[in-house]
């Protein structure tokens, strides 16, 4: 694959006019890149209904040119040009291709300068190659939209951040990273059917510090992140993300809310028990400060499974330095028993709605589960809820309803 990459050094066009990209499009074939007619086909495509298929044709030529066609056979990797550039990819090995990945491996870490310490005879290794091999490519240069969903995580995620932060990517705008999992915590089968045991990352991140901060540096226009897994970056530290989502406990900490995002905006998080059948206390919650996320407007809790530790969720968010300033909130259930679990101490639920619910009437509260309060008139819950408008009557999505005894 080491092309020279000639038409890669001529200056890319700021302005998003034709009129700069046609320039850059006839510069580029005067180098002898495919490229230049492929931006030309897609501007007649854009500008005065161009033959679709011609187009393909076009982008064809350009990645056979760039040795990007083996990537596109393999079938993993599914990728759209714009303008002379590869706009959006998405990863997710594919089990039809395996039995030749290993030549294709072979073949491209034979031209990838940094491909010293690869093993192309490890299966499990062939994952982390084909995302570094198209994240290294110039053409990824300006990718706005990244999909990894990564089965070999345990060599391919540092792999992948690596290969991210090797270069600026100026116009990277949404990003999901991880794996997927049934239950966290479970043995984790590799593309060979071996295991490996997420817990070993427990405090020790799946992706190193030193390649975990390259990698948020080298993406200064991210804005929407998504990550599935187990521990796998100590942190994110990144001021201006303003959409996070997460699935699993994806800090090497455990923790669930303690990232470095001050330009958050909407959070949400998933969590379930894991394989062992705990899920954290909802203590954790603390950790949602006003002060950690000033600009926090949007918390999305309906898939967040909690062992309430003396009091439930809705109790524990009406005493959060966040909850002023969101606009927005989603949580599992709302239930408040007629005990406070962590002193034993008996209480009046209906009374302790009453005296809660009006810190939440300045939001838009949706409770996706069970509404209980105990020993409580359904009624009179019902008539408590209505200010924040929920209750039998009211449609949160789910059918969320009211529960009483």
């Amino acid at each position: 694959m080491s092309k020279g990459y000639e038409g890669f050094r001529t200056a890319v066009p700021e302005s998003e006019g034709w009129e700069a990209w046609l320039a850059y499009a006839d510069a580029l074939t005067a180098a002898g890149d495919a490229r230049g007619e492929a931006i030309r086909c897609e501007h007649r495509c854009e500008t005065s209904g161009g033959d679709a298929q011609a187009l393909a044709s076009a982008y064809g030529r350009v990645e056979r040119q760039w040795g990007l066609d083996g990537l596109r056979a393999d079938g993993s990797w599914r990728f759209t040009w714009s303008r002379g550039f590869i706009d959006g990819a998405a990863f997710r090995l594919a089990a039809e291709s395996r039995s030749r990945r290993g030549a294709l491996v072979e073949r491209l870490l034979a031209d990838l300068p940094h491909a010293g310490s690869d093993d192309a005879a490890d299966p499990e290794q062939w994952e982390g190659a084909l995302i570094d091999v198209l994240l290294s490519h110039p053409a990824s240069r300006l990718l706005r939209t990244l999909e990894l969903h990564l089965t070999d995580y345990h060599h391919s995620a540092e792999r992948a951040a690596v290969a991210l932060s090797r270069r600026q990517r100026p116009r990277l705008a949404t990003l999901r990273f991880g794996h997927g999992f049934d239950m966290l915590l479970q043995l984790h089968t590799t593309s060979t059917g071996n295991r490996v045991e997420p817990a070993k990352y427990l405090h020790d991140a799946v992706v190193p510090a030193q390649a975990e901060t390259a990698l948020w540096e080298a993406l200064p226009a991210l804005r929407t992140l998504e990550l599935e897994g187990a521990f796998l970056f100590g942190d994110v530290e990144h001021a201006t993300l303003t959409h996070l989502r997460t699935r699993g406990a994806v800090l090497s900490d455990g923790s669930l809310f303690a990232f470095s995002t001050p330009g958050l905006v909407s959070l949400e998080v998933e969590i379930g028990p894991d394989v062992h059948g705990v899920v954290p206390t909802n203590a954790i919650l603390d950790d949602l400060e006003a002060s950690r996320y000033p600009r926090l407007r949007s918390l999305d809790l309906s898939r967040a499974c909690f062992d309430p530790d003396g009091a439930g969720d809705f109790v524990v968010l009406a005493g959060s330095s966040v909850l002023p300033q969101l606009e927005e909130l989603s949580i599992r259930e709302l239930v408040i028993e007629d005990t406070n679990t962590d002193t034993d101490a008996e209480r009046e639920p209906l009374a302790v709605l009453a005296e809660l619910a009006p810190r939440f009437a300045h939001l838009d509260l949706r409770v996706w589960g069970d509404v209980l309060v105990e020993g409580a008139d359904e009624r009179d819950v019902a008539r408590m809820l209505s200010a924040l408008g929920l209750g039998q009557d009211t449609d949160t999505g789910t059918g969320a309803g009211t529960s009483a005894g």
